[in-house]
Order: structure tokens, then sequence, then C-alpha cells
């Protein structure tokens, strides 16, 4: 087994007393004072996030003669330079070997940023594709923190200047922070206003002391960060989507552009025309039960298939998860029961998000 890998901040999480657990080969902070604090810390104020562990790509050339073009779901080259965009990284079978972000940086550079467990695998994946231009994997020099909640656009703004408030919804914008070269980018993974800051990795320490020295700020965990992104819906790579699932499947069309090529392109064309088998479906739970990955979900008397996320949301007082399903029963309303051994939850089948309260289009 290989060893797990430190982010540069992991002294601070000790100092913190935060329980530490692996998380994509990582050792990671899954909590500080509690999930659920850091949790309404986030929607209420601001939270801080460690998120060095992911993983960053820099390439330079051209878009369309290097074929960077046609590895993703979505056209790179119709990217405006400042402005980012979702989708995916696809095996021949259309399933998902990353779901990732690429920010246009220049007419001829991107920064491609990963999950951590698929770095090794994205960065050998997107090289093979290339027929020219060069492509770096940057994630050990590069350090990420997140600031999410409703009053980050005002802390940065009185740490770092008012430039930052003038940054619309995923886009983002190059400055000096703490006298290095930073992206400052409005985006993140809480349903919360928030920004994701990249700068040299040895800044990390200093900019993560800098932020949590406001009263407004503290720190947040992987468990917090999970709940959020449920209570909207977002899908979490290793759960939601993998190698096995298609954006499909997932309900992650949108993220896929048809109108371009790219691998995985014939098998999801195919699988539109036949329809699919199975679909993802939200559901909440008529309880405070927390429903979890690989619990079985039942329709009409029988098994339609398994739950891949899940969990008790603070924000509307029951269980709530997303899973895949027979396409029957994914309709709006219908009746589900979620089981496993002993344990059994009655359920309906919702629209997503759940919680839509959120201040991220502030």
């Amino acid at each position: 087994m290989d060893e797990l890998k430190n982010t540069p901040l992991i002294s601070e999480h000790t100092a913190l007393k935060a329980i530490i657990a692996p998380f994509g080969g990582w050792n990671m902070p899954i909590q500080y004072e509690g999930i659920i604090a850091e949790h309404r810390w986030c929607r209420e104020k601001a939270a801080l996030f460690d998120i060095c562990h992911m993983g960053e790509f820099l390439f330079r050339g051209d878009i369309v003669a290097s074929g960077l073009e046609d590895v993703f779901t979505f056209s790179v080259a119709g990217i405006s330079v400042g402005r980012s965009r979702y989708g995916f990284l696809l095996n021949e079978r259309g399933g998902v070997i990353d779901d990732l972000i690429v920010f246009r940086l220049a007419e001829n550079e991107v920064m491609i940023v990963t999950n951590a467990a698929t770095i090794a695998k994205d960065f050998a994946t997107i090289a093979a594709r290339l027929k020219g231009g060069e492509l770096r994997d940057i994630s050990a020099l590069t350090g990420k923190l997140d600031l999410q909640g409703p009053l980050a656009r005002k802390i940065l703004a009185k740490t770092f200047g008012p430039e930052i408030t003038t940054i619309p919804y995923f886009k983002f914008t190059s400055m000096h922070i703490l006298d290095a070269e930073a992206i400052v980018s409005r985006t993140g993974y809480t349903g919360e206003l928030g920004y994701e800051i990249f700068l040299p990795v040895e800044k990390a320490v200093v900019l993560w002391r800098l932020l949590l020295a406001d009263e407004w700020v503290k720190p947040a965990g992987l468990g917090a960060r999970d709940l959020l992104r449920l209570e909207l819906g977002y899908s979490l790579y290793g759960s939601d989507i993998d190698e096995e699932i298609t954006p499909l499947e997932a309900g992650l069309a949108a993220f896929v552009n048809f109108n371009k090529d790219f691998i995985g392109r014939d098998a999801l064309l195919k699988q539109q025309r036949e329809g699919v088998t199975r679909i993802k479906a939200a559901f909440k739970v008529a309880s405070r039960r927390s429903p979890r990955h690989n619990y079985e979900i039942w329709h009409e008397g029988a098994a339609t298939g398994f739950v891949t996320s899940g969990a008790f949301s603070p924000m509307l007082g029951c269980g709530i998860g997303i899973g895949l399903v027979k396409p029957e029963a994914a309709m709006t309303g219908a009746p589900l029961i979620i089981r496993h051994g002993s344990v059994s939850m009655e359920a309906t089948v919702c629209d997503l998000p759940f919680y839509t309260g959120g201040s991220l289009r502030s």
C-alpha cells in the first residue's frame, strides 16, 4: 500500500485537534469542532477548507492542433480567457475517469484541476491523447484553499482588495497574494458564495493563518464539505460517478457536448439511442435516519438500485440521498424503501437541489 501523503497544512490541522483520516491517498481533516457545526458556519458565515490534495496540470500549446480539444466532454477552445468549465474525462465505454474543471488562463494556456485520487491516472490519460503541446503536473507546486460562505466576498475584499468583488460566478482573476502570483476563482462545492484560491504551495500555511485570523472564518473538514455538496445534489467522484458510471446515468448530460469529438462519445450516443437502464434519483427519507452508500433501494416490492451518497441534512431536518435506480423508480414523488440488513426507511423521490437557500450566486 502506498504511503499516505500530507498537505502542507497537516501541522495546522493537528494543532487545531482535527480528526484526520485517509481520503484519496491523503491524510485529510474530517472535522475540527464537529461536522454539523462546521456545516452551519459555512451556510451562515464563512468556512475555510484545505483542498491542497487536489491535482493541477498546466497545458501550453495550440488547443485544437494538440488534440486537447478532443480530450474532454466539453470544448476547451470555447472557454473564454478568464473563465472555467466543468466536465468529464471518459474512457471508451463512456465511464467517468474523472470529473474536472479547466481554467482558460490564456489563448494557448489552460490549468486542469482534478480529483486527488486520480491525479496520476488523469495525467497519463491526457498525455497519451495529446498530439502536441506541453503538459506539466504542477500539483506538488500548487496550494489550494477554499473560502466558502455568504461572508466570503466581504472577508476576501477586506483582506486583499475590492478587485475580488467583481469576479462573476465561474470566472477567475490572476492577482498577487502574499507577494506571489495567485488565481482567485469564483467556484466551489458547497452551494454558497465562495472562492477557490490557487497559489504557490509554500504560501499555503501563511494564507491559512491569515484567513483564520478573521473572526467570521472557521476551518471546516471534509465531513462538512461532503454534507454541504450533498444538500445541493453535487456528485462525488468514487461514490456517485466512476469508471463504471456514465454521465447519462449520473444525470449529468448537461456537461456533455455531443457536437464535438471526445473519447467515449460513441458509447454515450449508443446509450442515448437505446436508453439507460439505470439513472440518478434523489430522495428524502421520512425521518432523521441517514441512508448510506450501497444501501439497497426498493420500489414497488422489488430491488431497483442502490444508494451512492446519503446523510442527515441539517437544513432539511431529514435523511437525504442520491442513488442509481431503474428509470421507472426515478419519477418525482415515487415511493421508495431504503434497506440494509434489518434497517428499513421510507423515502420519496424528489427534485434537486435538496437545499435552495444558498448564497451561491449572490
